[in-house]
């Protein structure tokens, strides 16, 4: 039998419809198990419904396609057997005006096929009967969305207390009515609450943390599993550290994989890094920094290594605090800073910044903090040539060349004499800069810098006549190239 493709409402126990005395339906074949539920009515007279169910359904019909000698060949069992093919939950036949009794022949195959069978007596319309379904579905539906704002209450409440982890593990594992347990780094449970479940199905959860545990791109932040009739859930909580929440409860009620992603959202925030070292830390340097220390001196607590500066511009969406933090998730890093219509991340060389859905970036080379002003431009830099490509993500360059083979101090000084008629006016050596490294593109120039194209062929000409030169010439270019670079 498929899966029913359910509607976003808590399905409707049958022993709940059957119990509507208004309706008096009375089940008259099939199994008698209180775990079938309806997720909706169906009417149809079809000889074979398999087509217009989705599964999960009471099929109601007063048998209208019943042939007159159906009783005597294969046409109830054909029948059944394509309801319960297509994940029907139960059918529904109602006496009268067409059949004044039930088929002995169709109760016979619903046995037979193991689909409840319920008799529609004839004061009750069909109307009526899926009225009932809905109303059911939208009392449990009012019940669960009770259970779940009860829930985020308590929840809440446990996270502001003393010792809010195994608070809010306590709180989780009641309103599941099963076991929470905080997965560490390194897999090791750190705290934990709740029923003990079977060895099996302890294991078994354990083994579905590591399938959430950030392990590279396209790793799930949940995931659900069952072992030893226990229902697991697993998920990565969002602070990137490795921790994980897994949930085994013995059933799976509405709302369940709600309430566990209030608890996750909160261990997030009770594990993320300004819960760890690492934040205070940073906490440290940032204070450091507002007192006057220069970078150099509280590079150290940020960690050792290198960093890559990241610059980063929305394709569509409004630039906002939210999506601004979002993407330094995305990112792995925590230090994010949102100037005006860009979006700058500081991130450890060892994360490599891949492309990110709806964001444009510009990746520098690696640097040390005292090389942080130069990633900061080189980022900048990297970003307008990916806009005016039109590409996801642009990383600065940073093989040698042979414009490194001169000294630096000479270099710069040639690069100062060459450029210093154009020196005091930034638009103009920006726009000289664009569009050189866009090979004198007009239209891709223009994109890069926000600006008409009209307003860049100006000022390119405006170059051209400071400085004396025809930039048509190629020498020409590659020499104002280099000393470009060298500022």
């Amino acid at each position: 039998m498929p899966d029913p493709a359910v509607p976003p409402t808590p399905p409707v126990p049958l022993s709940s419809l059957l119990a509507r005395e208004d309706l008096a339906l009375r089940q008259i074949a099939g199994p008698d198990d209180p775990d079938i539920v309806i997720h909706w009515a169906h009417t149809s007279e079809m000889a074979d419904p398999y087509p217009y169910l989705l599964g999960g359904e009471l099929l109601l019909t007063a048998g209208v396609h019943i042939p007159e000698a159906a009783g005597s060949g294969t046409y109830f069992d054909d029948y059944v057997s394509r309801i319960v093919a297509a994940g029907g939950a139960a059918l529904g036949f109602g006496l009268a005006p067409v059949h004044d009794t039930v088929p002995r022949a169709l109760v016979a195959a619903c046995d037979a096929h193991r689909l409840p069978l319920l008799e529609v007596p004839p004061q009750t319309t069909f109307s009526g009967v899926a009225r009932a379904v809905w109303q059911l579905m939208a009392q449990a539906r009012l019940a669960e969305l009770r259970r779940v704002t009860e829930a985020q209450q308590s929840l809440a409440a446990a996270a502001s207390r003393p010792d809010p982890v195994p608070s809010v593990l306590r709180q989780l594992a009641q309103r599941v009515g099963g076991r929470a347990v905080l997965y560490g780094p390194e897999g090791a449970e750190l705290a934990s609450a709740g029923r003990v479940p079977a060895d099996q199905a302890r294991g078994a959860l354990a083994d579905l943390a590591e399938v959430v545990r950030p392990s590279g791109p396209g790793t799930p932040t949940s995931a659900t599993d069952s072992a030893a009739g226990t229902h697991l859930a697993a998920y990565a909580l969002g602070a990137g550290q490795g921790f994980v929440l897994g949930v085994a409860t013995p059933q799976r009620d509405p709302g369940d994989h709600t309430i566990a992603s209030v608890a996750a959202v909160l261990l997030s925030l009770l594990t993320g890094e300004h819960q760890s070292g690492t934040g205070a830390a940073r906490s440290s340097a940032l204070v450091r920094l507002l007192l006057g220390a220069p970078p150099t001196d509280v590079a150290s607590l940020l960690g050792p290594g290198q960093w890559l500066v990241v610059h980063a511009r929305p394709d569509a969406q409004t630039l906002d605090p939210v999506a601004a933090s979002a993407l330094g998730t995305a990112l792995g890093s925590p230090l994010v800073d949102l100037a005006q219509d860009v979006v700058r991340v500081l991130v450890p060389a060892d994360r490599e910044p891949a492309a990110q859905p709806g964001w444009t970036l510009g990746v520098s080379a690696a640097a040390t903090p005292s090389a942080w002003p130069a990633a900061d431009t080189q980022a900048a830099r990297a970003l307008a040539r990916a806009r005016a490509t039109r590409t996801d993500l642009v990383r600065h360059g940073d093989r040698a060349g042979l414009a490194d083979l001169v000294p630096s101090q000479e270099a710069e000084a040639h690069a100062r004499t060459l450029l210093a008629p154009v020196a005091d006016t930034p638009a103009l050596t920006e726009t000289l800069r664009t569009w050189l490294s866009l090979h004198g593109s007009w239209d891709r120039t223009a994109v890069a810098l926000s600006v008409h194209r009209n307003t860049v062929r100006q000022r390119v000409a405006r170059c051209a006549a400071l400085l004396d030169t025809d930039l048509d010439d190629p020498d020409v270019r590659m020499e104002l190239w280099f000393a470009l670079r060298r500022q």
